[in-house]
This record gives C-alpha cells, structure tokens and sequence, in this order.
C-alpha cells in the first residue's frame, strides 16, 4: 500500500527537475491557442519518461494516459493548462520571460509543472496501484471559448471516461505548503456584455437637436445595476460589472452618435444567469427606446459556474490532510473570478482547489494576472505530490 512519506520521498527527488521545467515553461510562455512550442517541451518530457499520450487535441492539447499494474480499476483525470497572459514581465529574475509582452502571470507554468511531476510519481510507483490515470494539458484557459471546453468536444474526455477529476491553481494569498477546497459552488460563471447606444449627434450647445447617447447610455447604466440590487435573489451571488464606456468621436462641445459600454456579468446559478441575460437585454432596448434612441446588445457567452462535487472534494480534503497535515488544508471562500475547469465539473463529478504559492517574507505575494507575479517554487513538490496522491487515493476507491 503506498503511503504518504513514499510520494513525499519522491516529490523532493523530483524537485530540482521540476524547478528546471518551470522555469524553462516561464522563459518561454505563449498565448493561448498558440502553445505549440509548450506542447512540444511536455510531449519530449513525456516520450522521455516512457509515458503514452497523444498530440493536437483541441490544436496544441495533450491527453496523457498512465496505467498501474493493471488498468482495471478507477479512471482519474488530471488536469493543467498550458497559456500565458499578454503581459510584461517586471520582475528581475534569471527565468525572466524571453518572449516581450507575453508572461506566465497566472501560474500555468506551475500547474504544468506539477502535472508532470504528478505522472512522474505515478509512473514509477506504477507497480503499486491500480486503474488508470488520464492526463489533460489543455490549451486557452485564457481565452474564450475556453480549452476545456475544446478539449470536452475533442472527446479527451473518453475512452476511458473518469469517474473523477482533479486541477489545480495556483493562490498566492495562501503560503507554499498549504492548499485550499471548497465543496459545492466555487467560482462565478463569466459572460462578455457589449451595448451600443445609437442617438444623433449635434452641437454640444444645442441638445434640443440631438438624441444623446452620453446621457442616456449614463441611465442605462444606472438602471442596470439593479439586475443585481433590485431583481437577483440575495442569496444568489451576482455581480455586473461595466468597465469601459468610450463613444463615437464627441468633444467638449460635440455629443456624438453613439456610446459603447462594455462589461461583465457573473453569477453562481446557472437558471439566474440565463434569466438575468435576458432581462439585461429587455432593460437596455427599453431604457433606450424610452428615451428616443436604440440600443443593440451583443452577449458573449463565457464559462459557466464552477461547482465541486462535494463527496468528491471532501474526499480530496482528507486526503490532503492526511498528506499535508490538516493545519496545512484550509476551507476557501467563494470566489466571483472564474475558471474554464468548470466545464469539466458540469460533465464528471470533479475537484477545483488552491495550492498556495505565496512566500511574504521572501516579497512573494504578488497577484496572478500582474506583471510582477511569481511563486515560491517549494510549492512544485507541494503541488506534484499532492496530485500524485489524490489520484492515488481517488483510484482505491471502490
């Protein structure tokens, strides 16, 4: 029976490698949909391991499978993604990134790491457990409409079909050596809300001759907001968020012909999220109508609600005590970010939690999604065990 001390043992051999691949993956990030020089860095590292996996799923995706002494038994899936972020890198480190203006700011660096390091574990304890591992390093997590869900469409998700699935992200709020879950509803679906406001423009001195859209497109936005004060359930977590308005030319003295105002809407329930969609559309075409001028209004769909199948993670947290100890595995809250993962939890019962990655008296503790984010890179054996031992775990059950 394998035990906790022996993933342990094999997390810190595996250490000074997974750093080496961190690094290399930081240097040279790519944006999404555009991680063919990533792909081709894992599938080396896979053929170089003697682990099977297939190339070019969903474009630059990889399905790794790993069996143990025998394939009969549990599949677990495990998952990472590969994209990096449009950003300059600021910090003054050796593994900066090579690549200007692209930056790995979200720690897929990490998760890919640890993935890696994850099947490194399993394959050489592979004589010691049952069942089937199936890898997914999943490009776009960035980027609409999302690699996971490619990945689904591609059928990663098959032959064999997990009973159970498990990814990981990276959390900077919480030390290296500690990870965080939370069961049931964890993260916010995310949609892209676009209005136009269509007046006739004129001389800012005489308003009698327009229809101006900065005044009205400054009702709707008022009248917006009460989707979520006045007509969301206040149990139901909602936030609608418009974060640029711009218009049409117009000046000091100019009002010009139309106004775009572009935002987000996010929620925890999937039923309010469509019905609250729709009830923003109907609001922003009458406000408007009302008030002598037109609105188009273009939704684009984005992830949905990322739920945690509570037998599942409640399984996952023990686990993690018991690998961690418990003063190491803390109950996270709910967050209003979202996550592409999600799209696996609406399909197979499935597991999302944090692995911390902050050190505050080394000046680690920068956000993700910043340009002076990095990790205390202890957290690569924390990481890499710990999904090692979960799929461990998760494929003894019977």
């Amino acid at each position: 029976m394998i035990n906790p001390t022996s993933v342990h043992a094999l997390a810190n051999a595996f250490q000074t490698d997974a750093v080496a691949i961190r690094r290399h993956l930081h240097m040279h990030p790519e944006l999404s949909f555009e991680e063919h020089n990533t792909a081709a860095f894992i599938a080396e590292t896979l053929r170089g391991w003697g682990i099977a996996h297939q190339t070019g799923i969903a474009g630059t995706g990889i399905v790794a499978l790993l069996h143990g002494h025998t394939p009969k038994g549990r599949t677990v899936a495990l998952r990472a993604d590969m994209d990096a972020l449009p950003i300059q890198e600021k910090n003054n480190v050796p593994y900066c990134s090579q690549n200007p203006g692209v930056m790995h700011a979200c720690g897929h660096d990490v998760h890919t790491t640890c993935l890696l390091t994850a099947l490194r574990i399993l394959h050489t304890l592979r004589d010691q457990w049952s069942g089937t591992v199936k890898a997914l390093f999943q490009p776009g997590e960035e980027k609409l409409p999302g690699g996971a869900s490619l990945m689904i469409e591609a059928g990663a998700l098959n032959h064999p079909r997990p009973e159970a699935m498990l990814g990981q992200h990276v959390h900077p709020p919480l030390r290296a050596g500690q990870v965080g879950f939370r069961e049931g509803m964890f993260m916010a679906s995310s949609d892209e809300i676009y209005l136009t406001v269509h007046g006739r423009g004129g001389h800012g001195a005489l308003p009698q001759d327009t229809v101006d859209p900065v005044a009205i497109a400054a009702q709707l936005l008022t009248a917006l907001q009460q989707l979520v004060s006045r007509q969301a359930n206040p149990a139901t977590p909602s936030v609608l968020t418009f974060g640029k308005i711009y218009s049409d030319g117009g000046a000091t003295n100019v009002i010009p012909n139309a106004v775009h105002l572009e935002g987000t809407f996010r929620t925890h329930d999937e039923a309010w999220r469509k019905e609250a969609l729709q009830r923003l559309r109907m609001l922003a075409e009458s406000v408007c109508q009302g008030m002598g001028a037109h609105c188009t209004v273009h939704i684009v769909s984005g992830y949905p609600a990322l739920y945690n199948h509570e037998a599942l993670t409640r399984k996952a947290r023990a686990a993690a005590q018991a690998y961690l100890g418990a003063e190491n595995v803390v109950e996270l809250p709910i967050r209003m970010t979202s996550e592409d993962f999600a799209y696996y939890t609406h399909v197979v019962p499935a597991c999302f939690y944090r692995l911390g990655t902050g050190n505050p008296e080394k000046g680690i503790n920068s956000p993700v999604h910043t340009d002076a984010f990095d990790v205390d890179e202890s957290a690569l054996a924390t990481g890499g065990g710990l999904m090692a031992w979960l799929a461990i775990t998760e494929l003894s059950m019977h």
